[in-house]
């Protein structure tokens, strides 16, 4: 993918270079129609924030990368390069330029608020990197990749995009200049949160360098893989949905606890059982040790699934491997065994990571001669890091492995202390808990972190923010970086600039941007979302009917119903000061109707449908309809339709207001799903978690107001990671009953407690029974 439009060159002069096909460069003759194609004007000098008239400081991060793409003739490269973030405007550059002062940086763009970015992993040059994909979720033809060695150094590079980000929607909501008024949607009132803006800012001048440098970089590489309840019944300390298992502890091993679900062991399924550890080291160290297939580590901490090999890779999510094993190490007398079996991974926005394995057929992997083919039982890998006691620099994290046993050999193990069960593979699965934690504990290098943090002196700096132009906010990274291999547009070494003197100006990133939308006002009492001065109106469900048919009785199917809220947390009163938080309440709004549709594409505006209960006269009466749209991609894509009715008017003053008529920017922080699986199999509870989501930082959302109504169009197809999610609960939705809860996050004292917005339950589907939907 060749970019012509989004690269400014430094100076805005000079040749687009192109690369060939051995990674070699030659010059281009569309330089000046490059530049023309750009457009807008340009701007001398970046934007400084004050506050208070004192200034704070603007985060920069720096360090090497791998920049990925495909150039014009279609071969793929993977270049190393520095990296620079200052504010929301990002350099790349061949060298470092605090060693080389005076150079030219070879890509240059603008970080915006429309940027989304992932986390993928997959196999580049003879080893496997993670790769921070972009995109822009109004125009994902704009898109770009980088990589890093290390999962940890891909997580803080996604850490400076999001700061980068942050500084990008401050600079829009507060009219940074006469360009960028052009793209705010609406005017935001910021008085009455500077005091709070400036208590976060306070002391934030930092340098963040990212990566040890290169020759670090290419070491870490080249040794990658080529050769609110207790524990023991709710899970609603990691989740915010109540969970209903029943862990009991039946043996403790090497410091390694067993649990059994008692609650699920009555039904007479099978058993459902899991190993539990704390583990020194961080949640990123340990998750590349568990995907990391090389043999000789694997060789030290796993005795069942050592011998791995990748046969496919998909998405930077999910990959399919396969192994052997000598079964003689668990019983005698018995041939050699191979298996195949899928990974699917993904990180939460809380930093968690899940990791689900399933036994798995491929057309690359038939039976090997000589082995005979065996099955692994389905398991999950759960990392969740820990907070480190004050003082302490040490990392931890709670690593889970749950599977499921059908063995009769269980119930004899956990009562006697020998039996034949620890010669089966289910005790090696969950032996590897005890395997992984001596390990890392007998391994020291594996919990050190290749990031540093550079001290903030600012003559150290080479890098002038008067050097940066108010690039147009399309010009934005992704678009920088998505191009084919970039190069100088000169001889780098030959550039002028480098006796010039310079100074910087560390500027803050508002830490509490999506805050800024609001003003302090009175608690958020549920009843004070709707004007109280108008009288209700009584909705009457009878008169809307949606294709998906109101469920009877807890025995009917392929329906919905409302539940309470009280399945579900939410943050209370003093959230602020101890995260505590309480059982939700009954929702605000009323469901009155759920649409099941199936349609060719991905459908937005579905509210203007005919169709559609808001065009009905009936509709058209209420005071307000929130109409939620969840784009399922499948062949062919669903939409499911939800639509919640209120009695009053939205007070306009009141949180549900200012979300209501508030910009897109202060929604996609503001709006949370909390997800449930109340009954199904326990590997796609396990994918879709209880832990509250803001879509918006998630997947695209796009917002839709008119007349009465709010519609949120939630497109899933938009993430690689809810695409997987989405596809593994479709495979077994007719067996599903889901609990969804829609809320705005309360992130200020004054709008606590939350309260639930609205709720559904989704029971045993049936995907044939959706409605064609054409327009």
């Amino acid at each position: 993918m060749e970019t012509t439009t989004a690269l400014k060159k430094a100076g805005g002069e000079g040749r687009h270079e192109k690369e060939g096909s051995d990674g070699s460069t030659g010059s281009s003759s569309n330089d000046n129609n490059n530049r023309n194609n750009s457009g807008g004007h340009k701007h001398r000098h970046s934007r400084s924030i004050s506050y208070g008239g004192d200034e704070r400081g603007i985060f920069e991060y720096f360090g090497w990368v791998y920049h990925i793409g495909v150039n014009s003739i279609g071969h793929e490269y993977c270049h190393l390069r520095f990296l620079f973030i200052k504010g929301k405007y990002v350099e790349m550059y061949k060298r470092d330029p605090h060693e080389n002062p005076g150079i030219r940086p070879i890509r240059k763009g603008v970080i915006g608020p429309t940027l989304m970015v992932e986390l993928g992993r997959r196999p580049v040059n003879n080893g496997d990197l993670y790769v921070i994909q972009f995109y822009n979720r109004l125009d994902e033809s704009k898109k770009g990749e980088i990589a890093c060695s290390t999962v940890g150094e891909a997580r803080k590079w996604m850490e400076a995009f999001d700061h980068a980000k942050q500084q990008a929607e401050y600079e829009l909501s507060t009219g940074g200049s006469t360009r960028n008024k052009l793209y705010m949607e609406a005017d935001i009132d910021l008085e009455g949160h500077r005091p709070r803006v400036r208590r976060y800012a306070h002391g934030l001048k930092k340098l963040i360098r990212i990566g040890q440098g290169p020759e670090m970089l290419l070491r870490q590489t080249s040794n990658l893989g080529g050769n609110g309840t207790s524990d023991g019944y709710f899970e609603g300390e990691f989740g915010d949905a109540i969970e209903a298992h029943e862990w009991k502890c039946v043996r403790t091993i090497n410091g390694v606890r067993i649990f059994e679900d008692v609650a699920d062991s009555k039904s007479g399924k099978g058993a459902l059982v899991k190993a539990v550890a704390l583990v020194d080291a961080s949640a990123d160290t340990v998750f590349e040790v568990i995907l990391n297939l090389d043999r000789h580590k694997r060789y030290e901490w796993d005795m069942l699934t050592g011998d791995l090999e990748l046969i496919d890779s998909y998405d930077g999510h999910y990959d399919v491997v396969h192994g052997t094993y000598d079964p003689k190490y668990l019983t005698r007398w018995q041939s050699k065994r191979d298996f195949v079996f899928s990974r699917q991974w993904f990180r939460g926005q809380d930093g968690a990571y899940t990791i689900l394995q399933f036994p798995a057929v491929h057309k690359k992997q038939p039976p090997r001669s000589g082995y005979r083919r065996t099955t692994i039982n389905p398991s999950t890998w759960e990392i969740r890091s820990l907070n480190a006691p004050m003082g302490s620099n040490t990392a931890k994290c709670l690593v889970t492995q749950m599977l499921e046993i059908h063995s009769a050999g269980w119930c004899r193990w956990k009562k006697n202390s020998c039996s034949k069960f620890e010669k089966t593979i289910p005790y090696a699965l969950l032996s590897q808990v005890a395997g992984l934690k001596e390990y890392i504990g007998a391994n020291p290098s594996l919990k050190w972190e290749s990031s540093t943090i550079v001290q903030s002196k600012l003559s150290d700096v080479s890098i002038s923010s008067g050097e940066f132009e108010d690039v147009e906010l399309q010009d934005e990274f992704y678009d920088a970086i998505a191009g084919d291999s970039s190069s100088s547009s000169e001889d780098e070494d030959s550039e002028g600039g480098a006796g010039k003197e310079r100074k910087i100006k560390l500027k803050n990133v508002s830490w509490a941007i999506s805050s800024l939308a609001l003003k302090r006002a009175s608690a958020p009492d549920a009843n004070k979302e709707l004007d109280p001065s108008v009288p209700p109106v009584h909705i009457d469900a009878s008169q809307f009917n949606g294709s998906l048919h109101k469920g009877k009785d807890e025995a009917d199917t392929n329906c919905w119903t409302s539940p309470s809220g009280r399945g579900f947390m939410i943050r209370g009163k003093t959230y602020l000061k101890d995260n505590a938080k309480v059982m939700g309440a009954d929702p605000l709004l009323k469901l009155i109707a759920v649409d099941w549709f199936k349609v060719d594409i991905a459908t937005d505006k579905i509210a203007l449908h005919p169709r559609c209960l808001v065009q009905s006269d009936a509709g058209k009466k209420l005071p307000f309809i929130l109409v939620i749209n969840l784009e399922v991609p499948a062949k062919p894509n669903y939409s499911l339709v939800l639509y919640y009715a209120a009695e009053r008017p939205v007070n306009k003053n009141s949180l549900l207001g200012k979300f209501v008529d508030g910009t897109d920017m202060f929604r996609d922080a503001r709006f949370k799903l909390i997800p449930s699986i109340v009954e199904g199999y326990w590997m796609v509870k396990r994918a879709v978690g209880t832990k509250a989501c803001l879509l918006g930082k998630a997947v695209t959302c796009k917002y839709f107001r008119q007349d009465n109504f709010l519609e949120i169009d939630v497109d899933i197809g938009s993430s690689s990671v809810a695409r997987s999610v989405i596809g593994l609960v479709l495979g077994y939705v007719t067996s599903l009953v889901v609990d969804l809860a829609i809320l705005i996050e309360a992130k200020e004292e004054a709008e606590l407690p939350e309260y639930i917005l609205g709720t559904v339950r989704l029971n045993r589907v049936r995907l044939e029974s959706a409605i064609p939907l054409e327009f």
